[in-house]
């Protein structure tokens, strides 16, 4: 069946035993199909992501609703359903600290997104103002010290009834109890050629490191920090004693551009993952995971060690 067409359950929770034997059975009796089932554990947290055939069940789809929905309150779960018809509705919530490069990118795009950016949720009040100039809802979740309250945070997720969480620069950790709830669902931009450089200052690791080239890259987020799948990458070179303040002006274009193909790639459903990667669907075919046509031209093809004469070695 067509991903489109299968409804999708996330739950999440405390860790225990039986929640999963529970959560089936209810869906068994009602004649609801598991298509795909995935499931894990972190920091004591549970999250179980189901697609499930519903066009057969015997209930109502607002009953199903209910009937998980009290599941979970009897369990302490939160279970989030989400039919077909539902899943068409593109809302985004775009999450920021202090720098406007990358929400400001997002905005001035907003009109051919296809989808409604419909919330800004920040851990600092600093960014308030663009968004509001631009008709759209900021909500502070931090502390004095931008620390952000994600119960709070949660709360505006679910109060925008948000399809795709967008970090744009948000220099906090989200926890399981978060990326549970949205996995595959919240975009990233890192400052650096992933997997090199994770974690802060990436600019500086890049400096201190003395590469050539660094880059930045937008990434699906996960329990593991600057580890998720990779969506796209841009590079650029480093001149000989650039400062690190440089290499942020030279990186910093790259991440919103970056981040908003990521975002229109999610948004188009051009990409899966697959074990850890992502791969581009069959009708994706116009979007390229990589390098342009021209630096192929450029890139050496030749010696190979397939190109070593029959018998020969270099061994």
């Amino acid at each position: 069946m067509n991903p489109h067409e299968l409804t999708e359950i996330t739950v999440v929770g405390d860790d225990d035993t039986g929640l999963v034997a529970r959560v089936t059975t209810l869906l068994f009796e009602r004649d609801v199909n598991i298509e795909d089932v995935d499931q894990a554990v972190r920091d004591r947290i549970f999250r179980m992501t189901m697609h499930v055939d519903t066009s057969e069940m015997a209930v109502s789809e607002h009953r199903l609703r209910r009937d998980l929905t009290a599941l979970g309150d009897d369990l302490d779960l939160d279970v989030q359903v989400r039919f077909p018809a539902e899943r068409d509705t593109r809302q985004l919530a775009v999450l920021v600290t202090k720098e406007s490069h990358c929400l400001r990118q997002l905005l001035d795009a907003r009109g051919d997104l296809g989808a409604e950016i419909g919330v800004v949720i920040g851990n600092h009040d600093d960014l308030r103002p663009v968004a509001e100039r631009h008709g759209i809802p900021f909500h502070d979740v931090g502390d004095e010290k931008g620390v952000h309250d994600e119960d709070r945070l949660l709360e505006l997720l679910d109060d925008y009834d948000v399809d795709l969480v967008v970090l744009a620069r948000f220099m906090r950790i989200l926890s399981p109890k978060v990326v549970f709830r949205y996995e595959g669902r919240i975009v990233n931009v890192h400052p650096s050629l992933l997997p090199a450089f994770p974690g802060a200052k990436a600019y500086r690791q890049a400096k201190e490191a003395g590469v050539r080239v660094a880059g930045v890259t937008a990434h699906y987020v996960t329990t593991d920090l600057d580890q998720g799948p990779i969506l796209t990458q841009r590079v650029f070179n480093v001149p000989d004693d650039a400062s690190v303040e440089e290499l942020r002006e030279r990186g910093q274009p790259l991440e919103a551009s970056a981040l908003l193909e990521a975002v229109r790639l999610h948004l188009n459903d051009n990409v899966a993952i697959r074990r850890g990667r992502t791969k581009l669907r069959e009708h994706g075919e116009n979007y390229r995971l990589g390098m342009p046509p021209e630096l192929d031209e450029v890139t050496p093809d030749d010696p190979t060690d397939e190109s070593l004469a029959v018998g020969e070695s270099d061994d």
